[in-house]
């Protein structure tokens, strides 16, 4: 009997030491978090891109043999697209799944809403969609900022369509036309305030609503006032319907917007043809270089209706970064981590482009507008555009 209950306890005990051992290593990973939107909105589609970018490094970084000795481990979550979710999975991947860096999200309100979380924790995030220019200057002013973002600030686009916009129009006319939303707003500012600085005035400024379908009126007074180019600035819908609108008039100017337009709702909407009608700017496209191509062709055998391969792009690249600021501090420590992204990153070669040096203590963006360049669809894909005017685009053309 005596020799039973001891033979039960040394179990008790080797089990409890097992456990305790697989802990131990399990504790022994590196967790990189990730929240976006993969289901709930239209800017899913830019979130499920992400996520395999995201996942994608992370597998390559530990084919390479991990970060620090150890493994890295994704933790991803579905934010829907709603703040409230995203504020949830934030707390839930700092608090709980303890992760080491954040990327995300897609959505700029759902950024905004939990910036203060990682900031509190001292948990470095790296956002690789969502565009508004306050995401990474709310903590600037603070001892240590610890939001960097490698995508597309929506100002810094604005920045090379009106170069190309100015460059290529015939007779220096150029038009707006935006949503009448915040972001419509907001972009109406920046474009005219960017505009300026290349000595000229829009001909005309109108707006649709967010929900309208037929702008041939608005267009009509853009006609009228002899604008040859048109910046659109509203989501995939209301782009689409503007273009459509165009079509009816029979007024095809030069129509230039921002990335939004790689939605597949333009597409859906315009249709194949029209949609090819617009340029938009973006980042990277697959086939601007043998690094994108590569990366899209191993992310379309994970999701083959892909057709924002810039996200998966940035996503990448995002976590790529982190991971050499994390090996240069010789630690996950978020502080250190921050402070390695700031000061002492060694290059980094991304999808995108080679990374020197990309952030400061004042600019934690990784991307600005001498790296965008212009992109159309054609044949349902997002393609790398380029002519005579794009070729001849310098520096000084891009004002912002």
């Amino acid at each position: 009997m005596n020799h039973k209950v001891k033979t039960h306890r040394l179990s008790a005990v080797l089990g409890a030491a097992l456990l305790a051992f697989a802990g131990s290593a399990f504790a022994q990973d590196i967790k990189f978090g990730f929240n976006a939107d993969q289901s709930g909105t239209a800017a899913a589609e830019l979130g499920m891109a992400a996520r395999h970018g995201f996942e994608l490094a992370i597998e390559d970084i530990n084919k390479a043999g991990g970060l620090l000795g150890k493994k890295v481990i994704p933790v991803v979550r579905d934010d829907t697209g709603t703040p409230p979710k995203s504020i949830q999975n934030m707390t839930e991947l700092i608090d709980s799944e303890k992760v080491a860096v954040v990327v995300g999200p897609t959505n700029s309100g759902n950024a905004l809403a939990w910036l203060h979380i990682p900031q509190q924790k001292k948990v470095p995030v790296i956002v690789p969609v969502a565009t508004a220019t306050d995401i990474t200057k709310r903590y600037q002013n603070e001892a240590q900022n610890f939001i960097f973002r490698v995508s597309m600030v929506d100002r810094e686009q604005v920045g090379l369509l009106l170069a190309y916009a100015v460059k290529s129009s015939k007779n220096k006319k150029i038009a707006f036309i935006a949503d009448s939303t915040g972001f419509g707003t907001q972009g109406v500012k920046d474009a005219t305030e960017v505009l300026a600085l290349h000595g000229l005035n829009p001909v005309a400024v109108e707006k649709f609503g967010p929900k309208d379908t037929d702008m041939t009126s608005q267009l009509a007074k853009i006609r009228d006032a002899g604008a040859d180019t048109v910046l659109i600035y509203g989501l995939a819908d209301g782009n689409a319907h503007t273009l459509r609108s165009m079509e009816k008039i029979n007024y095809m100017p030069t129509a230039i917007g921002t990335w939004g337009n790689m939605s597949s709702v333009l597409v859906n909407t315009a249709g194949k043809k029209l949609a090819e009608h617009l340029i938009f700017a973006t980042s990277t496209a697959e086939d601007s270089n043998a690094r994108s191509a590569a990366l899209a062709a191993r992310v379309r055998e994970r999701y083959p209706t892909m057709v924002t391969f810039v996200s998966a792009a940035q996503s990448y690249d995002s976590v790529m970064l982190v991971a050499a600021a994390i090996k240069q501090a010789g630690t996950t420590d978020g502080a250190k981590v921050a402070a390695v992204l700031e000061s002492g990153m060694p290059d980094v070669q991304g999808i995108i482009k080679n990374y020197k040096k990309p952030f400061s203590k004042t600019d934690h963006e990784g991307l600005g507008v001498e790296d965008f360049q212009l992109g159309k669809w054609k044949d349902g894909k997002v393609t790398n555009y380029s002519d005579a005017v794009t070729k001849s685009l310098t520096s000084s053309d891009l004002k912002r």
